[in-house]
């Protein structure tokens, strides 16, 4: 394809499916030397013709099986989006005139890139703009640094400033490629849901979107944790020395002292800086300026994780009492989850401790989807709540309804050569069914804030007046509060 005009300079891309592919496009300025651990700066215009048919760089992270065969070196400097779009500069109705989708890539704030992400289908499908953006990750994107001087106050949010400076992109540049600055919808799966609530938590982000879809995602609850001391030590220099030993570090040794201490920041927390309070509390805050909002979980999120631990004899007990209460801790929106954990044994004497493990999982992603969509309902815009039910074929079928499964789904990818995130077989049917159903209404919403209308029976918003939300499976259903009860019962008494 011939190059594209653009404000920033021409840019040359390619085609993908039907659709024009701009990769590796640089949002904010390289987060090197100085801008290290800072808020992203902005980009540099580029001269002459951008070359955006390659694969830009990923976030520096560990190697792990759930990013075989991804695309892109790994680099400090990481700071990319790519663009997937009908046309450029020709939205339907007239430049900039397509719904813009932003996806946020998961993989728990220390792994995962947007070069995984496929959305070409999507945006043939649809008709609209699909933008996949890199952050920084672990302790480049998330560690807190703020002792040291007021320059670094909300550093344990980098990776979300990193987010929000790519919608300021996105709001300055997407009608060049055929989208609407005015209809954008963020989304986001695990750590890109968890990312999709921090932003609605971020007064920086407000008004850079417009509608929102949480996968899988959690809330923010706790202040940033302060890991100075831990690091200092693992590096045997002082405290007071820790900043200035690690701006002076190659970038892949940093990443060698997060994989040996198992250190890697703060995650999603409320920092009071950039994330300011829990995302139902930002919502009931923001009122009628709150954005319409999509939430939900799978029925069965912890198998994927049970699955990645390695060997037959592994110590479920030990992994419980530390991952898990952290996990619990999460699920009680910070405070003590002792009592939280105590109740879920009471109440299912018959779970081991692989299975209570895998239990407190759901019960995380599926707290935060619940206290999210109802406060975006209460607060007028809507909020509708989802569950994933349909069983993956991957792994023999023992996973179930299991993390991430949904996303192929969401991308409607299924058809497509088999890739890290396809649970189901995209042969089946009923499979395809469910994943056009599902983007399709993925697309409604995006269009019109509204999810209704693509296939799926109708969908009220979710309210604790009758608190319907819907089922994804072979037979799509709308099911009550039964639903939910048992859960919600436990949280109930182990917050008292």
């Amino acid at each position: 394809m011939s190059p594209v005009t653009t404000r920033l300079g021409p840019i040359e891309g390619t085609t993908t499916h039907g659709v024009q592919v701009f990769r590796g496009i640089p949002y904010a300025a390289p987060p090197l030397g100085e801008l290290r651990f800072h808020a992203p700066a902005p980009a540099p215009a580029w001269s002459g013709t951008f070359d955006a048919t390659g694969w830009g760089p990923r976030s520096l992270q560990a190697d792990s099986p759930l990013s075989a065969g991804a695309q892109g070196e790994l680099s400090e400097d990481c700071l990319i989006l790519n663009i997937y779009t009908p046309a450029a500069g020709d939205g339907s109705g007239g430049p900039g005139s397509r719904p813009v989708l932003v996806w946020i890539h998961g993989g728990a704030f220390l792994m995962g890139s947007a070069n995984e992400y496929d959305g070409s289908v999507l945006a043939a499908q649809g008709d609209v703009v699909v933008v996949t953006v890199n952050y920084r990750l672990g302790l480049f994107g998330f560690l807190d640094l703020s002792r040291f001087a007021e320059t670094y106050a909300g550093s344990a949010s980098n990776g979300f400033r990193d987010q929000i400076a790519a919608l300021g992109w996105v709001r300055d540049n997407i009608a060049d490629f055929g989208g609407d600055p005015g209809n954008v919808t963020i989304f986001g799966e695990s750590a890109g849901g968890g990312s999709v609530n921090a932003l609605l938590s971020a007064p920086s982000a407000d008004g850079l979107y417009h509608r929102a879809i949480a996968h899988s995602g959690g809330t923010p609850s706790t202040p940033p944790a302060d890991f100075t001391k831990p690091l200092a030590d693992a590096l045997g220099v002082e405290v007071d020395d820790l900043l200035t030993t690690l701006q002076g570090m190659p970038a892949t040794e940093i990443l060698a002292l997060q994989n040996r201490t198992g250190i890697s920041g703060s995650g999603s927390s409320v920092d009071g800086i950039v994330v300011t309070r829990p995302t139902h509390v930002a919502m009931a805050e923001r009122g009628d300026a709150c954005v319409p909002y999509i939430a939900g979980s799978n029925r069965d999120e912890g198998t994927l994780f049970t699955s990645m631990v390695s060997g037959d004899d592994a110590d479920f007990s030990q992994i419980l009492a530390t991952v898990g209460m952290n996990l619990a801790r999460s699920t009680m929106l910070g405070s003590d989850p002792s009592g939280y954990v105590g109740a879920l044994r009471q109440a299912h004497l018959d779970l081991d401790d692989r299975a209570l493990y895998e239990r407190i999982w759901v019960d995380m992603f599926r707290r935060a989807s619940i206290d999210n969509a109802q406060a975006a309902t209460a607060a007028g815009p809507g909020g509708w709540l989802y569950r994933f039910d349909l069983p993956a074929t991957a792994m023999g079928g023992n996973l179930g309804a299991t993390h991430a499964s949904e996303i192929a789904f969401t991308f409607n990818i299924l058809e497509m050569p088999a890739t890290t995130l396809s649970f189901h077989d995209g042969s089946d049917p009923v499979v395809r069914d469910l994943a056009r159903k599902w983007s399709d209404t993925v697309l409604a919403f995006a269009r019109t804030g509204d999810p209704n209308g693509a296939g799926l029976p109708h969908w009220p918003r979710y309210s604790t007046t009758d608190r319907r939300s819907i089922v994804l499976d072979a037979e799509s259903r709308i099911e009550d509060a039964t639903l939910d009860a048992e859960a919600r019962a436990i949280w109930k008494d182990a917050s008292v």
